[in-house]
């Protein structure tokens, strides 16, 4: 099975650019032999384009807060309420978005998806520092428009399965939470390298078939480039495949049964 690793950007560049990890799954190893960057939407859109059979774990939120949804008037239905955020534009979402969260009290301004809060993670309405709402708005309508079977948000029999995926989870689980990456460069620092190459080692360890059922197999060269690469994106993406791969061997994609389709679910061992 092809298996894909996308950590994602709302607004990518040649400096900052979408990457995406290129594997194979076969006998329960994965085989990671490329990653690419890909500075542009239209590149990311001519991954999606790609066909089938393959799965795919995304880093950005699929979806918005059900709480949120229902109380702008959002259509319930996800595929709707991505078309409806999709008209609004980039500016007229964002502006809805603080509108709302301006007129709660402290505290309760940004709220969060059930898979949010399990994982962890922040509000998926999160528009500045990390805006995974902006990565929200910029990458869901490009999964819906592509076709894309979308666990559990927007099931199609399409060959092409698009999962939400949370890399910070792999680290907290084997890397004691250390920081391992850093985009502003003079903030960069040999530790962020330590930890980074504390992780492959991990990666390379009987532990990662312990808890994911399956074993990693990095290219040199991306073993290098994981380790060399400071914003810590290379390495991203090969967590995020290493997720996918997880889910390609669990049933349902390692998604409750009972969970909310509209919100969507981050999968990862840890979410059972």
């Amino acid at each position: 099975m092809k298996i894909l690793g996308i950590d994602f950007t709302s607004a990518p560049n040649r400096h900052k650019p979408i990457t995406c990890a290129f594997g194979q799954l076969t006998n329960l190893v994965l085989r990671i032999e490329t990653v690419q960057r890909l500075p542009t939407f239209a590149d990311f859109e001519h991954v999606l384009a790609q066909s089938g059979p393959w799965i795919a774990g995304f880093d950005f939120p699929f979806s918005q807060p059900r709480r949120l949804i229902e109380s702008l008037g959002w259509p319930t239905d996800w595929a709707e309420m991505v078309e409806r955020v999709a008209a609004m534009g980039k500016e007229g979402f964002e502006s809805e978005i603080r509108r709302y969260a301006d007129q709660r009290p402290s505290g309760d301004k940004l709220h969060r998806r059930l898979t949010d809060v399990n994982a962890n993670a922040i509000s998926a309405m999160k528009l500045d520092f990390v805006p995974v709402g902006k990565m929200f708005f910029q990458g869901a309508p490009r999964l819906l428009s592509t076709g894309l079977n979308i666990q559990p948000c927007h099931l199609t029999s399409d060959t092409r399965v698009a999962l939400e995926v949370y890399p910070a989870l792999v680290n907290r689980r084997f890397n004691q939470k250390r920081s391992y990456k850093q985009d502003t460069l003079s903030l960069q620092t040999d530790q962020h390298t330590t930890a980074r190459s504390a992780l492959l080692d991990t990666l390379n360890s009987p532990l990662i078939a312990e808890t994911y059922g399956l074993s990693l197999n990095l290219d040199s060269a991306v073993t290098s480039a994981s380790i060399d690469d400071k914003s810590g994106d290379t390495l991203d993406a090969v967590l995020c495949a290493l997720q996918a791969a997880w889910a390609s061997i669990v049933p349902n994609f390692g998604i409750p049964l009972d969970c909310d389709p509209l919100e969507g679910w981050i999968v990862d061992p840890s979410q059972l």
